[in-house]
């Protein structure tokens, strides 16, 4: 009987450390494809930023101080780059840990204990 347990322990542990694995796996892309939008939405910004920034602010500059022209180009660029990292957020929220490992490593004292029928 002793045996019989230790075996069956033994392979649950390591079903157990596959279906981490498996999972981990799978939330680990998720947070990587999170992070590059994350990256994207940076790198984003700061060349706008560069860019059109500078384009527009001279377009505005004809009209007006080139001052108040860069301050008006930096709020709507700042407002776009926002835009994106709540995005990113976003799609970093969805990330839900090891849902299914849990559960199974909850169900393993109920399957040791002899006196009660396992589930």
């Amino acid at each position: 009987m002793f045996s019989s347990l230790s075996a069956n322990l033994s392979t649950l542990v390591r079903q157990e450390i596959q279906l981490a694995k498996a999972e981990a796996t799978a939330e680990a892309k998720k947070a990587g494809t999170g992070a590059g939008m994350m990256a994207g939405a940076a790198l984003a910004a700061v060349l706008v930023l560069l860019f059109l920034s500078m384009a527009l602010m001279w377009a505005l500059g004809s009209v007006m101080h080139l001052g108040w022209a860069a301050l008006i180009v930096a709020v709507i660029w700042a407002i776009v780059a926002a835009v994106l990292a709540l995005l990113g957020k976003k799609h970093f929220d969805r990330i839900k840990g090891l849902p299914q490992t849990q559960e199974t490593v909850q169900e393993i004292p109920p399957t040791l204990n002899p006196s009660k029928e396992t589930p």
